[in-house]
């Protein structure tokens, strides 16, 4: 049986991505994302609502600052206590995993989105990704990239900018 667009994105393989799932699951976060962003002094409990309705996983004691950007807000998994602060933005065409206690400076920007190498795919409009793990305990400085493959050890430290 063949494969879907997104089995095929979180698969880390080609992908269309103006696939209509895939659209429709943009749309949804867009509208999401207008929400939370909207409101920028709301409680604890609301917020981790809010968190619960678009991410994988978000575990208790997550805060995460507006604004904040998803491509599609369904393969992030956020653990315990983390915090991201101001202005975060997460592609998340693949898995993306943030351990426990982790902390996000304003601006950070977690990429498992990437492109294809070879101009005549690029053409063809097909893109990739691949996973993006953070480990627990770690702190990633104000402005700082991660990009798509990477895996942050726990502890591990990533300086600003």
């Amino acid at each position: 049986m063949a494969k879907s667009e997104r089995e095929k994105m979180l698969a880390s393989a080609l992908y269309d991505p103006a696939d209509p799932e895939l659209q429709q699951m943009q749309a949804v976060a867009r509208r999401w994302m207008a929400r939370y962003n909207a409101d920028t002094d709301r409680e604890a409990d609301e917020a981790w609502a809010m968190l619960a309705e678009i991410l994988a996983v978000v575990d208790e004691g997550v805060v995460i600052r507006p604004p904040f950007h998803v491509d599609y807000g369904a393969h992030i998994r956020i653990g315990r206590g983390v915090f991201l602060n101001f202005g975060c933005v997460i592609l998340d065409v693949a898995h993306v995993s943030i351990g426990d206690r982790t902390q996000i400076a304003p601006g950070v920007q977690l990429y498992a989105a990437d492109h294809p190498r070879d101009v005549e795919t690029r053409r063809a409009g097909l893109e990739l990704g691949k996973p993006v793990t953070i480990g627990a305990d770690v702190w990633i400085g104000g402005g700082a990239l991660v990009l798509p493959g990477v895996t942050v050890g726990d502890g591990a430290i990533i300086g600003a900018g």
